[in-house]
């Protein structure tokens, strides 16, 4: 959205948001196939993967995978950690729609993994309790990465930590979902349900997936 017209005040933003839901509903009447699709929506869905993404506005699901209505089912969270209420959500689409793929999906400039990286350079860097629950739960990913770093006595390279800890940090959200639910351990063991890491890049919008 241009600088001219975003909105100044949360009563603007909140027009804007009805204005596009009008939009939207206006368009349902059109012959888009997508919202053909939405009767049977209604009643039933039936989505292709789950995707555990970052809550990160510039990382829009469905558009960078280009699906439609029904087809991801969508759980975000800052910087895709994995917290009980996230298992609980994977493993309900997983039974009741029988979803046979899970995607973690990373991606560049991650603010909640730039906060954990902070942290551990600036231990005096200070975050409101909720968010520090965040940044604990990413904390794990970034350790030993940073206690590489600084083991020669060197200065840390943030840029070049950040970048790891991305990494790190989807790879350790990938295995907290194969290994803290036996419901999930048990369909990933068995072979009906894959997770898998990913990372989406900002600058070009590639999704580059991560190795097993």
């Amino acid at each position: 959205m241009p600088n001219d017209i975003r909105p100044k005040t949360g009563q603007e933003a909140l027009e804007l948001l009805k204005q596009g839901n009008a939009r939207y509903v206006e368009s349902l009447s059109m012959t888009d196939p997508c919202m053909q699709q939405r009767p049977e929506l209604i009643s039933d869905q039936d989505p292709l993967a789950i995707i555990l993404g970052c809550s990160d506005a510039r990382v829009p699901v469905e558009i960078v995978f280009d699906q439609g209505l029904g087809d991801l089912f969508v759980i975000r969270v800052a910087g895709n950690v994995v917290a009980p209420s996230q298992i609980g959500s994977v493993e309900f689409a997983a039974e009741k729609f029988g979803t046979k793929l899970v995607v973690v999906l990373g991606h560049s400039h991650c603010g909640a993994v730039t906060a954990c990286v902070e942290a551990l350079i600036n231990p005096e860097q200070n975050y409101t309790p909720n968010l520090q629950s965040i940044v604990d739960r990413i904390r794990p990913s970034v350790y030993n990465l940073h206690e590489l770093a600084t083991a020669n006595g060197q200065d840390v390279d943030a840029d070049e930590l950040l970048e790891s800890s991305i990494s790190a940090n989807v790879r350790m959200s990938v295995s907290q979902l194969k290994h803290g639910s036996r419901a999930l351990e048990d369909l990933t063991t068995s072979g009906q349900l894959l997770v898998v890491g990913a990372e989406y890049d900002l600058a070009t919008g590639k999704v580059l997936f991560l190795d097993n």
